[in-house]
């Protein structure tokens, strides 16, 4: 145990690691924004008897048919349309900060190095099909690669000492010159030998031979029990599951949820675009109230102990569930405690496993609609659901099929932790007053 501890957390630390999950967090916002621009572009009519609610149609009337569509257009091309520029920048700013080295001038030497490699239309405009989600692959090696030259050539002679009294500024301007001017030599050369020896850009051959088909096993029920199982071990054992494997997964699913959104923009049905497996499945309906589905956890300890208000699981989940509401877990992960309790260890593992399959079932099945927006991670339970399978009731339902299901399988797990916790209060209780009574 001790052994797997230090392993998983020296890879939760890996610099590059943390550097890749940072820069996709860094950029997280734009990204919802831009998701959710795309679901009220084509949010559905809504009706409820004689009542029928048609935003995108009162939209369409007051604007002109299309018009208000270019709204959320524009702001999808400010941030899903070029997340590989601003994943390539921002790793490369987060990689060179954790080396103490100017941080700005090796996101600005990572973003010219993609836009370098980036193909060429016939007008010679840059293409955007990979400016976006279908790049992310050569933003995340770009930025990596072009961050550790540019830390190997600040550290050496090659660079221009600015005298004392010069702003900062511009001393780390001119420090950086030579550096920049190598790094963008070398990057040229490299565009110049695939242009003309191998016929094909850098784009295209990461993505036949790396993305594509992780993207191909991620959207598969076995890529996600994985995730499942590997992000609740490392929970028990009191590690950022999430944070860890983050880095990993990042890559892999926001180019699958990026096509899912990119189909429902074009007016494809929510149960007809691509790919079940995306972040905001796993989200959704699987982590409710956080990892573990601690949500469900917590109602079955109001069912439990419902009547030992002053027991310490109680006390627990009532100081939990506010944070809960929002899937933060912390307090009831370290305070029932979840770490490192055998009682719970099977629970904990056994009922996001189990859901994942539920969930993948019924999108697939297309019982459920597919995910075609991404909502932020605090997003509650129920208004995540609807808003995720692009504002379907049917989403909601599932969810609480799934917090149903999860909530009976933990009962028997908190009656067991909670009869043990009580005989350990008791004994505690009855060893007190016997030394009271000795005294």
């Amino acid at each position: 145990m001790n052994k797997f501890i230090e392993i998983a957390g020296r890879i939760g630390s890996q610099r590059h690691l943390v550097a890749i999950r940072d820069g996709f967090v860094s950029v997280m916002p734009l990204i919802i924004v831009g998701s959710l621009a795309v679901l009220i572009n084509n949010f559905p009519a809504v009706n409820i008897g004689s009542l029928s609610l048609d935003f995108v149609g009162s939209m369409n009337n007051m604007f002109g048919e299309g018009n208000w569509q270019g709204l959320g257009g524009s702001i999808w091309n400010a941030s899903f349309a070029i997340l590989g520029l601003l994943i390539a920048f921002s790793i490369g700013y987060n990689l060179a900060r954790s080396y103490g080295i100017d941080g700005l001038a090796a996101g600005i030497l990572s973003l010219a190095s993609y836009i370098m490699l980036v193909p060429v239309t016939a007008d010679w405009g840059l293409n955007f099909a990979w400016l976006g989600a279908q790049g992310l692959f050569v933003a995340i090696i770009v930025s990596i690669l072009v961050t550790e030259m540019f830390r190997y050539l600040i550290n050496t002679k090659l660079t221009i000492k600015m005298p004392e009294g010069v702003p900062g500024g511009v001393t780390r301007s001119f420090q950086a010159l030579i550096p920049s001017m190598i790094i963008l030599t070398v990057v040229a050369g490299f565009q110049l030998f695939m242009t003309l020896v191998v016929e094909l850009s850098v784009f295209e051959v990461i993505f036949k031979a790396i993305q594509q088909p992780l993207q191909g096993f991620g959207d598969s029920l076995p890529a996600a029990l994985v995730i499942a199982f590997l992000n609740h071990i490392l929970w028990f054992f009191g590690l950022h599951g999430t944070n860890i494997i983050g880095a990993v997964i990042e890559p892999v699913y926001l180019p699958l949820i990026e096509q899912n959104l990119a189909a429902f923009q074009a007016g494809t049905s929510a149960f007809d675009v691509p790919y079940t497996v995306t972040k905001p499945f796993l989200d959704a309906f699987v982590f409710m109230g956080g990892s573990g589905t601690t949500f469900a956890l917590l109602l079955a300890i109001f069912i439990v102990v419902r009547k030992q208000r002053n027991h310490p699981y109680h006390q627990v989940a009532k100081l939990s569930t506010p944070a809960s509401l929002f899937n933060i877990n912390e307090p009831v992960i370290f305070g029932l405690p979840i770490v490192l309790n055998p009682i719970m260890l099977v629970p904990f593992i056994l009922v996001p496993v189990t859901l994942t399959i539920i969930s993948y079932v019924a999108l697939s099945t297309g019982m459920v609609p597919k995910t075609v927006a991404i909502v932020p991670w605090t997003t509650p339970p129920i208004i995540s659901g609807y808003l995720v399978t692009g504002g379907s009731v049917r989403g909601v339902l599932l969810q609480i099929v799934n917090l149903s299901i999860a909530t009976a399988m933990y009962i028997p797990f908190v009656m067991a932790g909670a009869k043990a916790m009580t005989a350990e209060i008791n004994k505690n209780k009855a060893t007190t007053e016997e030394g009271e009574k000795i005294s």
